[in-house]
């Protein structure tokens, strides 16, 4: 597929900097002109993969969370969260529902809240480098006025 568009951001592990993320990649997605629903969808996926990053990740320290967004052909959105963090020691077991590492009060439904909103999550780790999340989203062609 041919990158039609791209951004790159990067920003400190705050959670002041989640809500600034998606409005990024929501400013960044309106060219291809989605509904409200889409736009949600692909904003709230954002959102998990940064808190992930902001509350697992870098759990006692500040470090980089690294965006990039690509728009393909055919209507795709591609995002892509990185993190240089502790990493995920068993991405399978992470992308269970309801599994945690964090205090109880963490819900353990970051990716499940990703799949169910993107049509392809994925997510590559290792362990004392970091982690990546690539979320991907079809956005369907509306026809122009």
């Amino acid at each position: 597929m041919n990158i039609i568009n791209e951004f790159k951001l990067t920003v400190d592990s705050k959670s002041i900097n989640e809500a600034f993320c998606r409005q990024v990649v929501g400013a960044f997605v309106t060219s291809l002109d989605p509904t409200i629903e889409e736009m949600t969808d692909i904003k709230t996926a954002v959102s998990e993969a940064v808190t992930n990053c902001i509350v697992h990740a870098y759990s006692d320290s500040c470090g980089k969370i690294y965006i990039t967004g690509q728009i393909l052909d055919d209507n795709m959105v591609k995002i892509t969260i990185k993190d240089k963090g502790i990493g995920i020691e068993n991405v399978s077991q992470a992308m269970t529902p309801l599994f945690t590492t964090g205090s109880s009060d963490r819900s353990g439904l970051g990716f499940t809240v990703m799949q169910s909103f993107c049509d392809r999550v994925n997510v590559s780790s290792s362990v004392g480098n970091g982690t990546t999340v690539t979320l991907t989203k079809y956005i369907c062609k509306r026809e122009k006025w």
